[in-house]
């Protein structure tokens, strides 16, 4: 879960990162007293969208007073950053900037560590620097064992030249950061820029933080931080009742069990949409090992609440799950959603107990279910259903 810059800074804040003050402005009149209440003086408004680019996009402006401020705020409230709507609006408080850095933290799955980046040249994007002057942006690993304490700190400093006196003062700065990434289980933690201001200090002026979703069980704050408004309806409905779902733009929806069997099932129903119109699948939905009525139910309904879907494809290769429990899960499952359950339904079963489970189908005699025996016949008669509905 990517998180908003303002809700980065608090989480900065809560664990000893040194930030400037700010608050948060959803409409003009409230960036105005948000100014007010940071003293009057020059403000920064920003953007609060989930992406880069913001500055060049315009959705950065410096703000001299509270009227300013209301000014700047209405310029960018509703702007569109890269398919990114502002609804938010930070204002923070101005900074005196002498100089500029870069530092993150992140997950390094290649080499099954983390990985600490910093350089003395923050403010551009780190992509250009990493690809242009690679000299000049250090890469430190990082164990986890130990962390970022005071001595891998001064490591990082010193990979990223800087002079002893300002090494000393960004180094603990480096460990809260690290705080940060640890205690809040993210797996990135971004400043760009890390600054420097005329009297020495070292501020973190923006943030990224992404958090590793896997980890909310032990995280209950973390669901106060999940942008509601920005999140699809159907996978908000899939969320709450657990499921593994991703909508796409097509007409097929697609139940497998198993990440690799439902992606391996979007390309073939892709391809076989080809030959019928383009049709396309309509989502992500891994109903993992297990296929009770109950989750079968939950997969259908929020599938068959996308109004795109026209069709719906269901995969399923029987292990530790077998081809006669999910048969009495699609059928129970029909039961159970009634008149909800409008569309077509093509099943492919195959593996464990395989002859009994396509019986049972059989014999159940459902009109909106049609069986197959390969998956390329499954995807093809989808694709076929979807583009006749």
């Amino acid at each position: 879960m990517d998180l908003f810059e303002y809700q980065a800074r608090d989480l900065f804040e809560k664990h000893g990162v040194p930030v400037l003050k700010a608050l948060v402005a959803e409409t003009p009149e409230q960036a105005e007293a948000a100014a007010e209440q940071l003293g009057g003086g020059t403000v920064v408004v920003k953007s609060q969208v989930k992406i880069g680019g913001r500055g060049k996009a315009g959705g950065v402006k410096l703000a001299k007073n509270p009227q300013e401020a209301k000014a700047r705020a209405e310029e960018i409230l509703g702007l569109d950053i890269k398919g990114h709507i502002t609804r938010k609006v930070m204002i923070a408080q101005g900074a005196d900037i002498a100089e500029e850095y870069y530092f993150s933290v992140l997950l390094d799955r290649s080499n099954r560590t983390y990985l600490a980046m910093a350089s003395k040249e923050g403010g551009m994007e780190i992509e250009q620097l990493a690809e242009e002057r690679p000299e000049a942006l250090a890469k430190v690993p990082v164990s986890a064992l130990t962390g970022i304490d005071e001595a891998k700190a001064a490591e990082i400093a010193e990979a990223a030249g800087f002079d002893a006196e300002t090494a000393a003062k960004v180094a603990p700065v480096l460990q809260s950061l690290w705080t940060v990434f640890a205690e809040e289980d993210a797996t990135l933690v971004e400043v760009n820029p890390l600054v420097k201001t005329g009297d020495g200090e070292i501020i973190a002026l923006d943030g990224k933080v992404s958090l590793d979703e896997n980890a909310e069980f032990r995280q209950p704050g973390h669901a106060e931080l999940h942008d509601i408004d920005a999140t699809d309806p159907l996978e908000l409905k899939a969320k709450e009742l657990d499921l593994n779902y991703v909508k796409l733009d097509g007409e097929v929806g697609i139940i497998g069990n198993g990440a690799g069997l439902v992606m391996s099932t979007l390309d073939v129903v892709a391809y076989a949409g080809e030959g019928h119109g383009g049709v396309k699948p309509a989502n992500f939905l891994d109903i993992g090992g297990g296929a009770s009525a109950e989750v079968m139910a939950n997969g259908l309904s929020v599938i068959l609440s996308d109004s795109q879907v026209k069709s719906v494809f269901v995969n399923v290769f029987g292990g530790i799950t077998a081809c006669d429990a999910v048969a009495n899960g699609i059928v129970k499952a029909l039961e159970i959603l009634g008149d909800e359950a409008t569309k077509p339904l093509v099943v492919r079963l195959d593996g464990n107990n395989v002859e009994e489970g396509r019986r049972i189908l059989q014999d159940a005699a459902h009109p909106l279910v049609t069986l197959t025996e390969t998956m390329d016949g499954g995807a093809d008669k989808a694709a076929e259903l979807a583009a006749a509905n």
